[in-house]
């Protein structure tokens, strides 16, 4: 990151800044800065928004996965066709 005190920021700083913004952990500061280079920025932009589906997507999974019973008929089933093609 760059140790420059100004308002605009380069792409690595904001998206640092927006890596911590996911986690809430930005300061106000961090927080404008980024902003305000979101607004010029069409590639941090795209970086953001994907970064926000990406922490949506893992706290919120939204997976059905199968019961163990099941999954070994499953298997059972599968052999029985195997061995039926060979």
């Amino acid at each position: 990151m760059s140790k420059k005190k100004g308002i605009f920021v380069d792409c690595s700083d904001a998206n640092h800044f927006c890596d911590k913004n996911q986690y809430k952990e930005a300061t106000f500061w961090e927080k404008v800065k980024l902003n305000l280079h979101l607004i010029y920025c069409k590639a941090c932009r795209k970086y953001s928004i994907n970064n926000t589906k990406l922490t949506k997507l893992v706290k919120d999974p939204k997976v059905i996965s199968i019961n163990k019973s099941d999954k070994e008929l499953m298997k059972e089933r599968l052999h029985q066709k195997i061995s039926e093609q060979e």
